[in-house]
């Protein structure tokens, strides 16, 4: 049986090039999230908090902009969107190694360019939600999204690797070269690709009435014929299925938070799990991932969209309970961490595609980036309040307890989605209004 994902890349020109694009620029933004840092430490010889600020700066326009973004992108040309934020991370990255050769590279200017190189990977995002619809054919989603997940992936394993040999041979300036270089590539990909036909995705106009909460969806009151700052939220929530996504999301994100952010302490400073180990132990998920990504549509295939999605929350969410309750110290730990962020990793990578699928089939065409903006919103606006609630947790009960609490907490993210309704799904369901 032909792989669907290597099918549509062979016979699906615009998707291929867009998807060749994508592989460039994520290799590129593996190099950059080796690089930044680098340039900070060692170009800028700052401490730990100026490393945080910086980083800090890069993922902050998510908290702030997603919901406006999302609404203000909403009935644009995507591909111009897509194209015109490439264009800008060349520009604004490029300022990086010019500033450090001319000598006037600081950290509050390197914290400004990592803000808005985030602004503008954000637009991007949010763009391409709407516009992968756009390029194939709606039975065809599923393994476009497989391929650009895949790759992403490959990317994010191998990534490291490179940017370090980059760094090496360029220093950490001269590497973000490569960066700029796979921006460039994904705004002459995207640019080269043709959507299908004038979709809402490819910059629609036209608007659709949004269900109230609790509406079946279709059923829109008159006052929402009119789109709105909250009606991506209000069409997340309108309707059960992506309501359970977007609540098992932000839960899952803060639960996270509080269980890695304290199983870093717990292991290295108390159970004596070497940094190395616990660095190569966490690499696992990322093997994780890819296997996930690629088996997800078979999982599918045999098992039904329902099952294969519980299957992938007892990967993702039930199987982290193994690491508070497992009595064990240095080595053994950190193979026991490394086994369960392999099974969770796999989890990941198909519980992504199916959300992605999912999201993109039953949200309307022409509202697809304004929902996308809300549903980023509230995914990364649960991760602050999960990193801070992880202090609190291991100061007043001790990290151990905060694995234990991570990891319950993401079982809990799960119960949303455990539903009859949801269990009985064999493929996505078409959504009412059409």
């Amino acid at each position: 049986m032909k792989d669907p994902s290597w099918v549509l890349l062979r016979t699906n020109r615009s998707f291929r090039r867009y998807w060749l694009g994508q592989t460039a620029a994520g290799a590129g933004a593996q190099v950059t999230g080796i690089a930044v840092p680098l340039v900070t430490a060692i170009a800028l010889d700052a401490g730990p908090a100026a490393v945080s600020l910086v980083a800090a700066a890069g993922t902050l326009p998510y908290l702030l902009f997603s919901l406006v973004a999302g609404h203000l992108l909403q009935g644009r040309d995507q591909r111009r969107s897509m194209v015109a934020a490439d264009i800008a991370q060349v520009v604004i990255l490029a300022q990086i190694p010019l500033a450090w050769a001319g000598g006037w590279l600081s950290v509050p200017l390197l914290a400004a360019i990592t803000f808005l190189s985030g602004c503008c990977a954000l637009v991007f995002g949010l763009a391409a939600f709407a516009y992968v619809p756009a390029l194939v054919e709606d039975k065809d989603l599923a393994p476009a999204n497989r391929a650009v997940q895949a790759t992403r992936t490959v990317t994010e394993i191998s990534g490291p690797g490179l940017a370090g040999l980059l760094v090496s041979a360029a220093g950490a300036p001269g590497a973000l070269i490569a960066t700029i270089a796979g921006h460039l590539a994904s705004a002459a990909g995207v640019a080269s690709s043709r959507p299908r036909s004038r979709t809402a995705g490819a910059g629609s106009t036209t608007a659709v009435p949004v269900p109230e909460p609790g509406q079946a969806p279709g059923a829109a009151s008159a006052q929402e014929k009119r789109p709105t700052l909250l009606t991506g939220l209000r069409i997340l929530f309108g309707d059960r299925h992506l309501r359970a996504l977007t609540v098992h999301a932000a839960t899952y994100n803060a639960a996270e938070q509080v269980l890695i952010l304290n199983l870093i302490l717990w292991a290295v400073q108390q159970q004596d799990v070497g940094v190395g180990a616990y660095g190569l132990a966490l690499a696992a998920a990322g093997v994780g991932g890819l296997l996930g990504t690629l088996t997800a549509l078979r999982l599918a295939d045999m098992a039904g969209l329902g099952r294969a999605f519980a299957i992938s929350l007892v990967l993702s969410c039930g199987v982290p309970l193994l690491l508070p309750v497992w009595p064990a110290t240095g080595w053994t730990l950190a193979a026991v961490i490394a086994a369960v962020m392999l099974l969770r990793g796999i989890g990941e990578g198909n519980a992504n595609i199916y959300s992605l699928t999912m999201r993109q089939q039953l949200i309307p065409r022409d509202e697809l980036t304004r929902s996308a903006g809300a549903y980023t919103q509230v995914m990364y606006g649960s991760i602050p309040l999960g990193a801070l609630l992880a202090g609190v947790v291991g100061e007043t009960m001790g990290v151990r307890a905060g694995v234990l609490i991570g990891a319950v907490g993401l079982v809990l993210s799960a119960v949303p989605m455990l539903t009859p309704a949801f269990l009985r799904l064999r493929t996505i369901p078409v959504p009412a209004a059409a």
